[in-house]
């Protein structure tokens, strides 16, 4: 039976795929010149140990000759590196199941992703962070073979693209704009210049703001030098028509 166009154009939608996806096509990945239907069937793939040559489940010791496959070694990930000079730091799931630390399973389980243990404590954790893209030069961070750098408030970047953003003096999350360092020495002397550069309150009109540390929305003075948030005393705030109140 012939299909028209549009019959042809949706045949066997849902039909087709694995587990992870629902597709019409396979990949062929060019590392090992096999077909897959994704890439996470080719990483739940087995591994060949390179002194014996013996195929067997991913795992870091050799079942047949028992060599140590990679040092280091993340099973959820699926990795192995013998050059554990960077990698002597890293926040892995594998880590987590071994010492039973739900404080710290919350930080790299919920990131999808291997982090520094110097970011323990010290970021918001935001789910699966690390499987979105970079955004600024939007290349899709799980995959990429680049450095990245979490931020303060959890989003994820590439280093490289973060320290492009410092030399356009941006100092803000691109993506909720909350402040990526410690203000408070900078918040400091904004104050102070306000409080030296006051108008008299005759002189001052008022607006909205809206803040983007605590997302509050305030009617403040016009002031020269900055707006600064009524509820948590941050200047990290920006102007907004007035809302629109319910009749």
């Amino acid at each position: 039976m012939e299909l028209d166009d549009a019959s042809r154009h949706g045949f066997g939608r849902m039909g087709f795929g694995c587990k992870h996806y629902r597709r019409r096509c396979r990949i062929r990945a060019p590392c090992c010149n096999d077909v897959f239907h994704c890439r996470h069937c080719h990483n739940e793939s087995t591994v060949i140990c390179l002194v014996c040559d013996t195929e067997q489940p991913v795992a870091q010791v050799c079942y047949n000759c028992g060599v140590c496959m990679g040092e280091y070694f993340c099973s959820a990930c699926k990795f192995f590196d013998d050059d554990v000079r960077c990698r002597c730091c890293l926040l892995c799931f594998c880590w987590i199941w071994l010492t039973g630390n739900t404080s710290t399973a919350k930080i790299a389980a919920s990131a999808g992703s291997c982090y520094s243990v110097s970011l323990r404590d010290k970021h918001c954790c935001i789910e699966n962070s690390m499987k979105n893209n970079c955004p600024i030069c939007y290349e899709y961070l799980f995959d990429s073979l680049r450095e990245t750098s979490v931020l303060r408030c959890g989003h994820t970047m590439h280093l490289q693209c973060f320290h492009e953003m410092l030399k356009h003096d941006k100092f803000s999350c691109p993506i909720c704009s909350m402040p990526i360092f410690d203000m408070d020495k900078f918040l400091r002397a904004l104050d102070a210049e306000i409080e030296a550069n006051m108008l008299h309150i005759d002189y001052m009109g008022k607006g909205w703001i809206v803040c983007n540390d605590c997302r509050d929305t305030t009617q403040v003075y016009a002031r020269v030098a900055g707006h600064k948030c009524c509820h948590c005393q941050s200047h990290n705030t920006c102007r907004v028509a007035a809302p629109v109140l319910p009749a």
